[in-house]
């Protein structure tokens, strides 16, 4: 799986305690992915998934779906 290369990078620390890292290390490994490039995905899924969800909501109001 290729690394995601963000155009404009920025450091984030995250504080996590070691059961979730090796959970995550988990899922990242099941993936082929760093657990950098997991975490990252990851979020960006959510932010995705949270704007479609707003999307639909308008619409169904523009529409008058109940």
């Amino acid at each position: 799986m290729a690394t995601l290369v963000p155009m404009g990078t920025t450091v984030l620390s995250v504080r996590i305690d070691g059961e979730l890292l090796e959970r995550l290390r988990q899922h990242a490994a099941k993936r082929g992915m760093s657990v950098q490039d997991y975490v990252v995905r990851t979020l960006i899924r959510d932010d995705f998934d949270e704007r479609f969800q707003a999307a639909v909501e308008e619409t169904e109001r523009f529409y008058g779906v109940t």
